[in-house]
């Protein structure tokens, strides 16, 4: 190895884009060549009543992995096979209804190539993507996808730069296209992803995290001011809902309304709540997600939302409730 070189800011630039520009370049030519092949090993995929096993060595190995977690995030079971390993066991793994998706640049890494006689005597088909059609890999598969590259990114064209990147691609549209056949919806990437945070903002409900019942703060239509400050020490959310008889919701009294009436002179101690309340106050439905909840209180600059089940009071949701719920 010879000493380091001092790249000059425009040289290391320059190395950069070039970089960028030969992968850009090197997925393009992969988007434009696409054909019937892809198609194929789409319909092999779909189709699969097991689940998808995804081999490589090495580099390929780590893109594979990644292409396993994406598939099996996005409604295909996958799981990804060391070839090493399965050379000595986990080859076990592998049933008649599974589909291999094996990835070797050259199609011709031995510990894949090895696999492949005991794979086929399982009966399970191989989708090989390779960056040569006429590879041991290739010849043995039932469905070629070529993901070969004019040259990699790296100077020296041999490591694997480009090449990689193409793969990767081509996993990925792989991926997006089954997502789209199996009509996956976000609540199906919700369920994948139930410890993230995106998996936290589609899976919860206002109706989850809201207080409710004897936590929840109202007073009627009857109550004196001095009743709803009462009402509000008790329950500790710093406001009361105001219903009538019926149970609607028609008003709401906050620490907002208490400093408004000490300014406008009101008597406090004989007031009536209808008074000093806030008539139709912000409210969002109990089957809303929590995330909308969010936005409704950013957008209208409140703390505290009121929530409401066909009209009826039903409860109320904090920001503080919401950020203990991950959601913000």
């Amino acid at each position: 190895m010879t000493p380091n070189r001092t790249l000059t800011q425009a040289s290391l630039l320059a190395l950069g884009r070039d970089v960028l520009t030969t992968e850009a370049d090197a997925i393009q030519a992969l988007a434009d060549r696409l054909d019937e092949s892809f198609v194929q090993a789409h319909a092999l995929l779909l189709n699969c009543k097991g689940r998808v096993v995804v081999a490589g060595i090495g580099k390929s190995g780590h893109i594979g992995g990644k292409i396993a977690a994406t598939l099996a995030s996005t409604g295909t079971p996958a799981f990804f096979m060391h070839p090493a390993e399965a050379a000595h066991g986990d080859l076990g793994m592998i049933t008649a209804e599974d589909v291999v998706l094996a990835l070797s640049n050259s199609g011709e890494s031995n510990e894949l190539v090895a696999l492949l006689p005991a794979i086929k005597r399982k009966g399970a088909k191989i989708i090989a993507m390779t960056g040569n059609p006429r590879s041991s890999l290739g010849n043995a598969a039932d469905v070629h996808l070529n993901s070969g590259v004019s040259k990699e990114a790296c100077p020296l064209n041999l490591a694997p730069t480009a090449s990689t990147t193409a793969s990767l691609a081509l996993g990925d549209a792989l991926a997006v296209c089954l997502l789209e056949a199996r009509g996956f919806s976000r609540d199906d990437f919700a369920l994948s992803h139930p410890g993230g945070s995106l998996g936290r903002k589609l899976l919860v409900h206002v109706r989850d995290v809201m207080h409710q019942g004897e936590e929840l703060p109202a007073v009627s239509t009857e109550a004196s001011l001095r009743d709803a400050l009462f009402e509000i020490t008790r329950k500790g959310l710093g406001m009361t809902a105001v219903v009538n008889a019926a149970g609607d919701l028609v008003g709401v009294f906050t620490d907002g309304d208490l400093r408004r009436a000490m300014d406008k002179d009101i008597d406090l101690k004989r007031a009536a709540i209808t008074d000093v309340m806030t008539l139709k106050p912000k409210t969002i439905d109990v089957n809303r997600l929590a995330v909308e909840a969010v936005q409704q209180m950013e957008q209208s600059k409140i703390y505290v939302l009121l929530v409401t089940d066909a009209g009826k009071l039903a409860g109320a949701i904090r920001m503080h409730d919401l950020l203990q719920a991950g959601v913000v």
